[in-house]
């Protein structure tokens, strides 16, 4: 695969036949192991225009390509299976996977090792990956096989540089800069050999060649990292300077206690940059990392950064989850965060470069989770806490953790009990701390016991710890003991607190309140509370916190959790414990479908709401609920569909309910659930939800403004529910591609979809999808020019819209409106509407639309009156786009600025904002808004006397127009729109 696609026998080429026959047999290659089915591999080698034969022709091509491997001694390694194909071949067979092995392998190991094994893959690559292909699907993994190819050069040559062979990499360098020469890391690392070469001349024109390419070509300005490099070759060191100081540490527990001499340990000078804090659950390895990074904290002046890995949990935090964070912290914009793990470790070991920061990764999983957070620079220091010792860590220095000396354990107990109460009883505070063995947990929870119970002495505690039918068996400091301890305490429970404790650890939600334990066990939730109750003093469920709404929320210790799932699994039968999960998702979809429907739908629903049977109580506030239920809620769905409930999983995943998810995180928890329901989907072969699925999150990419791989998705959904006979589904997609076409300035294809969609609508019946449909191609007509039936087409939304009672709806046609009539130069109307859409977003409490229709409404206020100010209204909508995450509206609002400033004319802030737009809109892909604002720099660029660069600006966005079939070509021209 990397090069042309072969297949070789020995020293012997394979033939394969011609284009086709390859591109199947890369496809196989690309899901090795995994099925792919006959439909999907129609729509990627044929497109949307198969042969009538198509069919009998995968089946030749199968053939064929097992005939030709079985001529040259191989197995048959393409096999049958429904509703395809597979390719069954050990990974060391693709020489892709072991390009990925070999550059996964490099990031364990340092030096000279990296550097080889660096080398042994890309000695791999034979010439352009998927060399002759041309699908869309196949170009697109081509091009992400090259990035990684370059990706793996960049880290060879930063480990090379490491090893102080920058003489043999300047002329490497100089070539991929010719190559690449917008890429600021290889430009970084030309002028860094130079600079050790003593070239610091050379390294200076680099940089400033690289600043102009990037301003001639982008528009844009180097990077912090670039400019601090050059900054630091000009002042003759290389620190980086001004960067943002993170401080993420986390509270040291009031009652921590003891452990003076670990710290010292810990903290001494000369001690490791990798520092492991290892022990058995509860012995108190979170606490002691705390209050050893906060005691650290003064020399690491360039910020702390923290993560909770959840390394025992069932969803342990993924590495790229972790450098997200890591980044925003460190000052990264959202939109500049790459999508591949490994493309965000390198982004952040750069931003470590030279720096001094304490990373602190509490409980880690194994080494696959933390090798990409840990930085190359030793100014940093990393404080690790796992329950595996992490052996494989090069460098690592462990610290076991075991149990607490007797007078330590004694003033732990203090501080939970309360200090005069053990002076009065110390005898008895002795036994209790004697019978748990020094363990922290141990006596955390003896200790939580007795405050809970204030007037009973400690004598009655160290009564029943001595009983050994009573006792904790927490005194060996081994998992197992702590196990048996669980159980002991679990045996003394009644049958309803022992089938919560079972069904609370199968389900495994990181939290929960009482009307999850009611669903699962199928009691009221005023008994739920009981129950938990009881848990709570039995000490198997901790409470975690009080929820903004006042709901009280519980947790299990992590070795509870696993050893109550495990006992369920062992007691119940499986189909009861999926009937316990299946209750808690109806219970949490009854309520997103009540929060759902005071949303007020504007588009095509997969399904309509219905009633569950199973609700809990109303809710004043919906939004906040799901703020407290939400992280719970995902890894519940997640659970649910690696049970095989992803029918049921499925009803949370439309876009619709995305207004119930809070945050700006709403596209990660969207697309957790999404990829949770495809993934079984898939598993079980259900061939509709897989449909549905893609669909959705076709539909994510493009609120997420990623508009070509939305269109792959919806292309690819589209031919499933075509399959499947399924008009709705065929015309939600239609009417996705069509809006994901309209955002790249497709307005062709955006309006053969978006008909076709009002088509199959108008035979369902459906007045929200017609008047969403409708309003889409309104919009699309508007920016063509056709004036006339853009207004019938908007004017017949806004009917359907009123007419099913969706005010969501009925504002954004009227903002759309309001668009039409500005385009017309009828901006009083224009004003009007927007302002109507503006206050009907404001009832429904959605602040990011509200924000879409301020910006519509300043635009032509501006225009019928170059003096009104706008500027405060437009920068409230900017910053409401940029809290919201939402790249579209920040291009949009920073466009309008920048006319706002031009109509006054202030030149420079308006070309300031417009070249900000510029780049926010290039990062999109969205050419025609792009030209849009090109034209508007033009203008600012005549007015300042820059004329050569305004008519180049001018003649890139008449070109641009015009390939677009956009209406600014014919009012540019001279050419008058119809209509």
């Amino acid at each position: 695969m990397l090069g042309s696609v072969e297949v070789w026998s020995g020293e012997t080429s394979v033939p394969l036949g011609g284009a086709k026959p390859k591109a199947l047999l890369a496809l196989l290659m690309l899901e090795r192991g995994h099925v792919v089915a006959t439909h999907r591999l129609i729509d990627i080698i044929w497109g949307e225009d198969p042969p009538e034969t198509v069919r009998s022709l995968i089946q030749v091509y199968v053939s064929t390509l097992r005939r030709n491997l079985a001529d040259h001694g191989l197995p048959d390694v393409i096999v049958t299976q429904a509703p395809g194909y597979v390719l069954q071949v050990p990974a060391e067979a693709v020489d892709r996977d072991v390009f990925l092995r070999l550059v996964e392998q490099s990031r364990t190991v340092t030096g000279a090792q990296r550097v080889g094994l660096l080398r042994m893959a890309l000695e791999l690559w034979r010439g352009p990956a998927l060399g002759g292909l041309e699908q869309a699907v196949l170009v697109s993994e081509a091009l992400r096989l090259e990035q990684q190819r370059l990706s793996a050069t960049e880290e060879r040559i930063a480990a090379e540089l490491e090893l102080g062979l920058h003489d043999q990499l300047v002329g490497e360098l100089a070539r991929l800069v010719a190559q690449h020469p917008a890429n600021e890391r290889l430009r970084g690392q030309f002028m860094l050999a130079l600079q050790r070469q003593g070239k610091q001349a050379d390294a200076l024109a680099t940089f400033r060649e690289c600043r102009e390419h990037l301003a001639q070509e982008l528009g844009l300005d180097p990077g912090p990292e670039l400019v601090a490099l050059h900054e630091g070759i000009l002042r003759g060191d290389l620190q980086q300077r001004q960067h943002r100081v993170p401080t993420q540490l986390p509270r040291v527990p009031d009652d921590f206690t003891g452990r003076s001499e670990e710290i010292t340990v810990l903290t001494r000078p000369g001690r490791s940059r990798l520092q492991i804090i290892a022990g058995q659950g509860g012995c108190g390895k979170s606490a002691l990392a705390a209050h050893v990074a906060r005691s650290l904290a003064s020399w690491y002046p360039d910020g702390q950064l923290h993560a909770e890995l959840r390394g025992m949990s069932d969803n342990p935090a993924e590495p790229a989850e972790v450098l997200a964070r890591f980044l925003r912290a460190l000052g990264v914009e959202a939109g500049r965060i790459p999508e591949s793990t490994v493309e965000r470790a390198e982004l952040f070991r750069g931003l470590l470069e030279g720096r001094r920061v304490l990373i602190l990764l509490d409980d880690a999983r194994n080494l696959a989770q933390i090798q990409p957070l840990i930085p190359a620079t030793p100014q940093s220091s990393v404080l690790i806490t796992s329950r595996d010792r992490l052996t494989g860590l090069a460098g690592a220095q462990l610290t076991e953790l075991g149990v607490l000396a007797a007078g330590e354990a004694i003033e732990l107990l203090s501080h939970v009990v309360g200090e005069q109460r053990v002076r009065q009883d110390l005898d008895a505070a002795r036994q209790i701390v004697g019978h748990c063995g020094g363990l922290p947990l141990a006596i955390r929870i003896a200790g939580a016991r007795l405050a809970s119970r204030g007037r009973l002495p400690l004598s009655w505690l160290a009564d029943r710890l001595a009983d050994e039918t009573r006792r904790l068996d927490e005194l060996s400091i081994q998992d197992m003991g702590v196990r048996a301890s669980i159980e002991l305490s679990h045996q003394a429970l009644d049958s309803v607190s022992k089938l919560a404790l079972g069904r609370i650890g199968f389900f495994g939600v990181p939290d929960f309140a009482a009307w999850t334990v009611g669903w699962l066990t199928g009691v009221s939730e005023a008994d739920a509370e009981d129950v938990i109750e009881r848990l709570v003093d039995a000490q198997l469920v901790e409470f975690s916190g009080v929820d903004r709404l006042g709901n009280l929320r519980y947790g299990l210790h992590d070795l509870v959790r696993i050893w109550a799932r495990e006992n369920a699994e062992a007691t119940e039968p499986l189909e009861q414990l999926r009937a316990s999960v299946t209750r808690v998702l109806i219970g949490w979809l009854s309520y997103v479908d009540r929060a759902a429907k005071e949303t007020q739908p504007d588009d095509i629903r997969w399904r309509v709401t219905r009633d569950h049977g199973v609700v809990g109580p109303p809710l004043d506030d919906p939004r906040a609920w799901f703020e407290a239920e939400q992280i719970c809620m995902v890894a519940g769905v997640e659970r649910a569909a690696a049970l095989g409930l992803h029918e049921l999983a499925c009803d949370f995943a439309p876009e619709q309910y995305s207004a119930v998810l809070s945050g700006a995180n709403r596209f990660d928890t969207r697309a957790r659930i999404i990829d949770a329901v495809l993934n079984a989907a898939r598993t079980a072969g259900d061939l509709r939800i897989e449909a549905v699925m893609t669909a959705e999150m076709g539909q994510l990419r493009y609120l997420h403004d990623r508009f070509d791989e939305s269109r792959l998705l919806f292309r690819e959904a589209l031919g499933r529910f075509r399959e499947l006979g399924d008009e709705r589904g065929q015309a939600a997609t239609l009417a996705g591609l069509g809006a994901a076409c309209r955002e790249s300035g497709f307005l062709l294809e955006a309006l053969h979809f978006l008909d076709q969609a009002v088509g199959l609508l108008r035979g369902l019946d459906d007045d929200i999808g017609i008047g969403y449909a409708q309003r889409l191609a309104g919009s699309v007509r508007l920016e063509a020019g056709d004036f006339s039936q853009a207004l019938a087409d908007l004017q017949e939304a806004l009917s359907c819209y009123q007419r099913a009672g969706s005010r969501r709806g009925e504002a954004l046609t009227l903002r759309t409106l309001g668009l039409f009539h500005r385009a017309l130069g009828n901006y009083a109307e224009s004003i009007e509407l927007c302002g109507r859409s503006r206050q009907i977003f404001s009832d429904l409490g959605d602040e990011l639309l509200e924000a879409f229709a301020v910006r519509a409404m300043c635009k032509a206020r501006f225009r019928l009156d170059p003096s009104d100010d706008v500027r405060e209204e437009l920068e409230w909508a900017l910053e409401v786009s940029r809290t919201m995450e939402d790249r579209w509206g920040q291009g949009a609002t920073l466009r309008v600025l920048g006319e706002w400033y031009l109509a006054r004319g202030e030149l420079d802030q308006a070309e300031a904002q417009l070249i900000a737009a510029r780049e926010v809109l290039s990062v999109l892909e969205a050419p025609l808004w792009t030209a849009r604002t090109e034209h508007d720099l033009s203008l600012v660029y005549a007015a300042q006397g820059r004329t050569d660069l305004s008519a180049e600006l001018e003649s890139r966005a008449l070109s641009a127009f015009h390939d677009r079939n956009a209406r600014e070509y014919a009012e540019l021209t001279g050419t008058k729109p119809s209509g």
